[in-house]
């Protein structure tokens, strides 16, 4: 039976186009219904295009869903005319979602009247600044599903959870200070776990600045500031954030640090007494990332467009 979920429209460099597929190849259950693979070539002046259909490893007797693929060749020049080619290959009534890892603005741009989603990484692009405001721009025209964002997830949820039991959540209101620290290309996924705090906690925060290789603000909250530090890790191998620190006014703090299997929870009371616990399987992976942004899709995040307007507050 054919699947009929979404289309996903992926604009692609030609010779990187293989690593591209192998990357849709591992979403597993969140695979689109129909794939419109445009692998971009340089100096290219026609357009060759061609279907291929798969389904899933099921025993024999039982359904499987069919997924379809087209794969669509064409130069630059094309992309600006990229939504007449596109129009007639996706399939009617179906979400459209467009995702563009290698960087094609103007491909993603002609595609917008027909898309309801577009997928991006806003690490991808040259700066920080680059990244939001191009994610704040696109999401005035469509809903946007930032990868950035979905990476922080884990690193949300653990916060919450922290601050879930009613002893410890007056604290929330006396963070003083919050160090992101992050692999070095991906500043904008610190910036937007800023912007989160931020839109739910109130606060009012003012514009960054770079200093010593370190990005750093500050945030109204109530009758006293809170200091935000963005900290690059060089050591850091995977895209994403390494680790966050949380300290409150009482001199008590909450740290969370990328390690094997998980996230390393330490927290300190008003004594220096720390406590140490291991967080397991925090993280998808890049695959499941990818998966996951595909599932968002079809969802709705009502905390990503407060933390991103607020993301940008700080850029201004």
């Amino acid at each position: 039976m054919p699947a009929r979920v979404l289309n996903l429209v992926t604009i692609v460099d030609r010779e990187w186009r293989g690593e591209i597929e192998n990357r849709l190849e591992k979403v597993g259950q969140f695979h689109p219904s129909r794939t419109i693979l445009c692998a971009v070539e340089p100096r290219r002046k026609t357009l060759d295009a061609w279907v291929s259909l798969g389904s899933e490893d099921v025993e024999e007797g039982d359904f499987s869903l069919g997924f379809e693929r087209v794969i669509l060749e064409c130069g630059p020049d094309h992309l600006k005319h990229l939504g007449t080619v596109v129009d007639p290959l996706v399939v009617p009534d179906l979400a459209t979602v467009v995702w563009s890892p290698h960087h094609h603005p103007e491909g993603v741009d002609a595609l917008l009247h027909l898309a309801q989603v577009v997928l991006l990484d806003s690490i991808e692009e040259p700066t920080m600044e680059d990244g939001v405001n191009r994610a704040g721009e696109l999401s005035e025209k469509v809903y946007v599903v930032d990868l950035a964002w979905l990476r922080s997830t884990p690193w949300r949820e653990r916060v919450s959870a922290t601050f879930d039991p009613p002893q410890i959540r007056p604290e929330l209101y006396s963070i003083s200070a919050v160090t992101a620290r992050h692999r070095p290309d991906s500043a904008s996924s610190g910036l937007l776990f800023f912007g989160w705090l931020a839109s739910r906690l109130g606060w009012k925060p003012g514009a960054v600045i770079h200093q010593g290789g370190s990005v750093h603000g500050n945030a109204k909250a109530g009758r006293h500031e809170v200091k935000l530090k963005l900290e690059p890790d060089e050591t850091m191998e995977s895209p994403g954030l390494a680790g966050v620190t949380i300290e409150t006014a009482q001199g008590t703090s909450f740290s969370l640090n990328r390690g094997p299997g998980g996230l390393t929870a330490v927290r300190r009371d008003r004594k220096g007494k720390e406590s140490e616990w291991k967080i397991m399987g925090a993280s998808r992976g890049e695959s499941g990332i990818l998966g996951e942004g595909i599932r968002q899709a079809l969802l709705r995040d009502p905390t990503y467009r407060p933390a991103l307007v607020q993301a940008e507050t700080m850029l201004k």
